[in-house]
C-alpha cells in the first residue's frame, strides 16, 4: 500500500501534504508553453509570441482539457476503489485507462492535424500569425500520445495518493523541454518549430517515466502491458464520470475561443499582451486547479473508505486554503505582476496593454474560488453532471450570450474580460446553491453507496 494517509491524520496537515507536490506539478507544466513563450518571444518577435500562445495555446486547452476532463473520471473511480480496498477494481480501472489515453491519443492526433488551418481561420488569426501557428499547431498534434499518457499516468498515480513523483516527472521533463528550446529555437534558428518540437520530445520523456514507474510499482495499481485493454464496464464508468467534466472543460475552453477570438480582432499588439497575460495569469489557474486535484482525491479516497464527515470538514478546509492563496496572490499580481511582462517581451505598447488587463482581471480572481472547489469535491463523489449543467448555464450560455450581443456594441478589451467575472459570480452562486441543499455530500447523508 501507499503511504498516502489521506483517510486519516489531521485534515489540514494532509491536504497541504499533498498539495504542494501538485502545485509544483503544475507550475512545471504551465513551465512548459511559458519557456516556449519567452525564448521565441524573445529571440524571434512578437508575432512568434503570438503563435505559441495565442490561438494555439486556446486551440490545445480545448483538445487536450477535454481528454483530461474525461480521463478524470478513471482518477475518481481508482481513488474511491482504492479508498475502498478493492485491488481487482483498481487493476481493471489502470489498464482501461491507459489503453484509452493511447486511443484516444492517436485519433486526437490524425484530426488535429487535420483541422488545424480550419480551426484556425475560423478564430479568425492575424495573417502574419497564421502560418507559425499552423506549423506549431500540427507538430504539437504529433505528440499528443505522449501528452495524453503522461495525465493519465499521472492521475492514476494522484489517485492512490503519490503527487510527488507526478512532480519529479515534470521537473525532469520540463528542464529537458528548455534545454531543446534554447538549442532549436535560439541555437538552430527553428522558430516556433523548434518549440514545439522541444515541447513533444519532452512530454514524451515523461510518459515513458510515468508509465516505467506504474509498471515496477507493487501496489494495487501496477500495470501490466501485456494487460492493457479496454475493459467494457469499466469504460462505461469511467465515462460516466469523466465525460461532464470532459463537456464541462469543453465550455470553458470554448467560450475561451470565443475570446481569443474577439481579442484578435483588435491586433497583434493586443494578441501579444493577452498571450503574455495568459502565461503571467497561469499562476492563478496552476494553484486553483492544484487545489481542485487535491479535494477529488482527497473525496474520492473518504468516500470509497465511507469517512462522508471527513470529506466535508475536508471541502470547508480546503475552500479556505484556496480563498487565503488566492488573495494574497491577487494582491502580488496586482502591484508586482509588470515585471512578469519583461520575461516575454520589450515592446512598450504591448507591456501597456497587457499591465492594464492584468490590473483589471486580478481583484476578481477570489469570485472563481468556489467552481473549482466545489466542482472537484462533487466529482470525487461521482456526481458530475449537475455541475456539468451549471457551468453550461453559468459559464458557457451566458458568456456567449455576452461576446455575441454586448460586446459587438462596445468593443474593447475590457468589455471582452468582463465575461469572466460576470460568469463567474452567477456560476459560484448555483453551485452554492446545488451543494448545501441538493448534492448527497453537502445535504449530510450518513449513507452514501458509493460507484
Amino acid at each position: 500500500m501507499s503511504d498516502n494517509r489521506i483517510t486519516e491524520g489531521v485534515i489540514w496537515k494532509q491536504l497541504l501534504l499533498f498539495f504542494f507536490p501538485i502545485l509544483w506539478g503544475t507550475f512545471f507544466q504551465q513551465l512548459y508553453n511559458a519557456a516556449d513563450a519567452i525564448i521565441v518571444g524573445r529571440v524571434v518577435g512578437k508575432e512568434a509570441l503570438s503563435a505559441v500562445g495565442g490561438s494555439t495555446s486556446t486551440v490545445i486547452q480545448v483538445i487536450v482539457g477535454f481528454f483530461v476532463g474525461l480521463s478524470s473520471g478513471a482518477t475518481v473511480i481508482i481513488s474511491q476503489y482504492y479508498g475502498a480496498k478493492k485491488k481487482e477494481m483498481v487493476e481493471y480501472a489502470v489498464h482501461t485507462a491507459i489503453a484509452f489515453s493511447l486511443i484516444a491519443g492517436i485519433v486526437m492526433m490524425v484530426v488535429g492535424i487535420w483541422t488545424a488551418p480550419v480551426i484556425l481561420r475560423a478564430m479568425d488569426t492575424p495573417e502574419d500569425v497564421f502560418h507559425p501557428s499552423l506549423t506549431y499547431l500540427r507538430i504539437y498534434y504529433l505528440g499528443m500520445i505522449g501528452n495524453l499518457i503522461y495525465n493519465v499516468g499521472a492521475g492514476i498515480l494522484r489517485a492512490v495518493g503519490d503527487s510527488k513523483r507526478p512532480l519529479y516527472f515534470l521537473i525532469v521533463s520540463c528542464m529537458t523541454n528548455i534545454v531543446f528550446d534554447l538549442l532549436f529555437v535560439a541555437g538552430f534558428g527553428m522558430g516556433v518549430a523548434g518549440a514545439a518540437w522541444a515541447t513533444i520530445l519532452s512530454q514524451t520523456l515523461s510518459a515513458i517515466l510515468v508509465l516505467r514507474l506504474l509498471a515496477r510499482t507493487n501496489d494495487m495499481h501496477h500495470l501490466e502491458y501485456s494487460r492493457i485493454y479496454l475493459d467494457r464496464r469499466m469504460l462505461g464508468r469511467i465515462i460516466r464520470i469523466g465525460l461532464p467534466a470532459g463537456l464541462q472543460s469543453i465550455m470553458y475552453s470554448s467560450s475561451n475561443v470565443l475570446i481569443q477570438a474577439s481579442i484578435n480582432s483588435l491586433g497583434t499588439d493586443t494578441v501579444a499582451a493577452w498571450t503574455a497575460y495568459s502565461k503571467i495569469d497561469s499562476l492563478f489557474w496552476m494553484i486553483v486547479s492544484a487545489f481542485g486535484i487535491l479535494i477529488t482525491t482527497f473525496v474520492g479516497q473518504n468516500y470509497g473508505a465511507g469517512k462522508t464527515q471527513r470529506l466535508r470538514k475536508g471541502v470547508r478546509i480546503c475552500t479556505g486554503m484556496t480563498f487565503a492563496t488566492t488573495l494574497v496572490l491577487s494582491f502580488m499580481l496586482y502591484f508586482w505582476g509588470i515585471y512578469g511582462y519583461h520575461l516575454f517581451t520589450n515592446d512598450a505598447e504591448v507591456i501597456v496593454i497587457g499591465v492594464s488587463m492584468m490590473r483589471y482581471m486580478v481583484p476578481v480572481y477570489f469570485t472563481y474560488v468556489t467552481i473549482e472547489i466545489l466542482s472537484g469535491a462533487l466529482r470525487g463523489a461521482g456526481d458530475s453532471w449537475i455541475p456539468m449543467v451549471i457551468c453550461l448555464i453559468g459559464i458557457c450560455a451566458l458568456r456567449v450570450s455576452w461576446l455575441m450581443f454586448v460586446v459587438p456594441t462596445r468593443k474593447n478589451i475590457y468589455t471582452i474580460m468582463f465575461s469572466y467575472p460576470l460568469t463567474w459570480v452567477v456560476t459560484t452562486t448555483l453551485f452554492i446553491i446545488y451543494y448545501l441543499f441538493f448534492s448527497k455530500i453537502g445535504k449530510g447523508e450518513k449513507n452514501i453507496k458509493f460507484i
